[in-house]
């Protein structure tokens, strides 16, 4: 029987319920597509709400404590054994389409990186790169989102091959600027980072076919993440009037540390959370009127059905190539996303359903239960060793991830809990959160706040139990039991093998 083939394609800060086989209010046939032929996992987290770090956990499988990528702004350094190592070691072709963002925007004394200033942008660099990257043999970067200044990489070559010549001319409007009217792509659609990625990972699949080598091969969409920006026809495709426009819910943030509280002020002074002012995300004034919330929710899903169509084109390929049957496809993102759910915008130390849930579908046919839904948990640092159990490659040690491949399978539940991390400040927003089947803890690094929600009769987490007096006891026993977990997940990198 020959070897699966392994495709994983992410989007980057999706919300969970941005799937239309359960939003009605959302097109994404693609997604329901690969829902209808394998299954959906209703309880799949991140290891943490933010890029760098949840990146690094899916090709390490470590949490971000672990693999030593902490927070946005630092990097995965070059010594951290990564997946790609081992399926190259075990004769599999390994690329990376897309954006990597294993790395920071700027260098800062010995802490280098390829995904900054200014070698982001030196195309004769990116031209003759061909040096493995974090274990992938090949990749076909991009760092920017929508029209960001730091466009650059293999993308910015292939638009001067498609004849843009002057892309630096768009790619300059920075990050949050942008008004809420002003959300429309301006170049051709054609020229958009999704037709890149599609364009190129499809490229790929058919060297590998006609090659006969199999592939691990992640294809890294950047949006829907912000901001809002998006081309013609999808910019106009959903009519804000018709979208439910989630809202916070008078009085949920009276019993929640003080930092919920001051997003929803108009100044709130955030400046003694800032411990090493670098800036923090979400820690500002989360206050939007109805317009602009739900102007920028129908953009969103605008932008998640573009991606959602590029997704297709990938599908389509792996049929007319063949590869379907043999290939074990895995769709899903790095991170959630509010577009007001608890008044909160985009992202941040808010460890909310809606900031950690993912999306999450696997397909590989006449393997994987077809046209199922799943409640077993899932973490981003158990696909690492998934992959490597499908493709009976020896799971390294060191990795403390959990195979899913029994799950994945039979059905059979491999975890009872999960641990997302949020540290993004030394001690003031220094989070953890542990998430088992019903209840959801989070504590603060030398804080006496804390968040604790029944996600069975409080799914959308507006009763914190914290300081209620009855739950005392279950507060008590959740926080042992992330200790404990905490203890188990601690990385290993051999096992020991003698006395002394």
């Amino acid at each position: 029987m020959p070897r699966p083939n392994i495709l994983l394609i992410t989007s980057d800060q999706q919300h969970w319920n941005t799937i239309s086989c359960r939003n009605s209010e959302i097109k994404t046939p693609a997604l329901d597509r690969l829902a209808k032929e394998g299954t959906l996992f209703t309880r799949a987290y991140c290891p943490n709400p933010t890029c760098t770090p949840t990146r690094s956990s899916i090709i390490t499988g470590k949490h971000p404590r672990e693999h030593g990528a902490w927070s946005l702004g630092t990097k995965l350094m070059e010594t951290q054994h990564t997946v790609g190592e081992d399926f190259t070691a075990h004769n599999y072709r390994t690329a990376l389409v897309g954006k990597a963002h294993f790395q920071q925007l700027f260098e800062s004394g010995k802490y280098t990186s390829l995904e900054s200033y200014p070698i982001m942008q030196d195309l004769d660099f990116w031209r003759n790169f061909n040096e493995p990257f974090y274990g992938f043999e090949h990749v076909e970067l991009l760092r920017n989102h929508c029209d960001e200044a730091h466009a650059g990489q293999h993308y910015a070559i292939w638009m001067e091959e498609k004849g843009f010549d002057n892309w630096q001319d768009f790619f300059q409007a920075p990050t949050g600027s942008r008004a809420s009217k002003d959300t429309r792509w301006e170049i051709p659609e054609e020229l958009h980072y999704n037709n890149f990625i599609s364009e190129r990972t499809n490229a790929l699949l058919e060297k590998y076919n006609n090659e006969d080598e199999s592939f691990f091969l992640w294809a890294s969409f950047p949006d829907p993440h912000p901001p809002y920006l998006v081309p013609d026809p999808w910019h106009d495709m959903y009519d804000s009037a018709n979208l439910t426009v989630p809202h916070v819910t008078r009085g949920e943030h009276e019993n929640n540390p003080e930092h919920f509280q001051m997003t929803q002020t108009e100044k709130p002074d955030f400046s003694a959370w800032d411990e090493d002012g670098q800036s923090m995300h979400g820690m500002h004034s989360h206050l939007s009127s109805d317009e602009d919330l739900a102007h920028n929710m129908a953009v969103y899903y605008g932008m998640m059905s573009y991606t959602d169509h590029h997704v297709g084109k990938i599908l389509d390929k792996l049929d007319e190539l063949g590869l379907a049957d043999n290939t074990i496809v895995v769709y899903t993102t790095d991170h959630g996303h509010f577009f007001g759910q608890h008044g909160l915008i985009a992202k941040g130390p808010f460890m909310y359903e809606d900031m950690i849930k993912l999306p999450f579908l696997v397909r590989y046919p006449n393997h994987v239960p077809a046209n199922m839904e799943s409640n077993a948990l899932q973490s981003l640092v158990d696909l690492a060793p998934t992959f490597l159990d499908f493709c009976d490659i020896e799971i390294p040690f060191e990795m403390t991830g959990k195979s899913q491949k029994e799950n994945w399978l039979q059905g059979s539940h491999v975890r009872d809990h999960i641990i997302c991390e949020h540290h993004h400040e030394p001690t003031t927003i220094h989070v953890k959160t542990y998430v088992n089947k019903r209840y959801k803890l989070t504590v603060y690094l030398n804080r006496d706040y804390g968040e604790v929600f029944d996600l069975e009769l409080d799914p959308e987490e507006l009763n914190n139990l914290w300081n209620d007096p009855e739950f005392q006891d279950l507060k008590n026993q959740l926080i042992c039991e992330l200790l404990h977990a905490d203890m188990a997940k601690e990385s290993m990198p051999m096992p020991r093998v003698c006395g002394a």
